[in-house]
């Protein structure tokens, strides 16, 4: 099985240029937690250049004392981010976000573009489901323990807002 089986291929994105109020109002309409950043190459494909998530837009506000609509995408995105590819195998992946503490991991095609995301509640439903009985599948133990994994406590942001 590969990650193109269980991804959301319905994925929402923004740009560095984005402020972060059109960032949040778009995760508020689409009921997401976190958009991927993104940029556009000559050929105007989407590439994954960085990751927003509500929590950062909060932050960046706190620490920076100005409101959303004078904010950037870009000064608040992390950079250093991990993307699947389309071939790549589930328990790789659900292995990477236990490893990281993430809870979302863009799915690109093999020129870099934007196709697809996938979630700790992607992975969920696909222990849950039929597929998960298959030899190799991510199991709903292996999801507790990634879960359990983000949410250990004491993690510490290595970057520090300006």
């Amino acid at each position: 099985m590969t990650i193109e089986r269980i991804m959301s291929r319905q994925v929402h994105h923004c740009r560095p240029d984005h402020t972060l109020d059109y960032a949040a109002s778009q995760m508020w309409q689409h009921d997401c937690g976190a958009l991927p950043v993104c940029a556009s190459n000559g050929d105007g494909e989407a590439r994954v250049i960085g990751m927003l998530t509500d929590r950062d837009i909060c932050m960046a506000a706190l620490f920076q004392g100005r409101p959303l609509h004078e904010l950037k995408v870009a000064d608040a995105m992390s950079r250093d981010i991990r993307v699947s590819k389309l071939d790549d195998r589930p328990e790789d992946i659900e292995l990477l976000m236990r490893e990281r503490r993430i809870r979302r991991v863009p799915v690109t095609d093999d020129s870099g573009t934007l196709v697809g995301i996938v979630s700790l509640a992607d992975f969920a439903r696909a222990a849950r489901g039929a597929a998960s009985r298959r030899a190799g599948a991510v199991s709903e133990r292996d999801v507790g323990h990634t879960l359990a994994a983000i949410c250990e406590p004491g993690h510490v942001r290595v970057e520090q807002p300006p």
